[in-house]
């Protein structure tokens, strides 16, 4: 089953459980996020991000430049806290 087909099978299965005047707020709600424009700034694939430093798991500091300079960097970014 392809991604969209399963969103669309999720979204189907919570229109049935969710009430609809609480399916009418959440629907307000995306709509004014997508004329938001809150997207705008968001880094896409293939941008150039600028330089950076973050701490890693062993709370070192990494420096973007140090890496660029031994080529190319994937960035992978977890949530929460080490």
């Amino acid at each position: 089953m392809s991604l969209a087909a399963k969103l669309d099978e999720l979204r189907a299965a919570s229109a049935k459980r969710i009430p609809e005047d609480k399916r009418v707020i959440m629907g307000a709600a995306t709509k004014e996020l997508a004329e938001s424009n809150i997207m705008d700034g968001v880094i896409k694939v293939g941008d150039r991000l600028p330089a950076f430093s973050l701490p890693n798991s062993f709370d070192e500091t990494i420096e973007s430049s140090e890496l660029l300079a031994a080529g190319p960097v994937v960035l992978t970014v977890f949530r929460g806290v080490w």
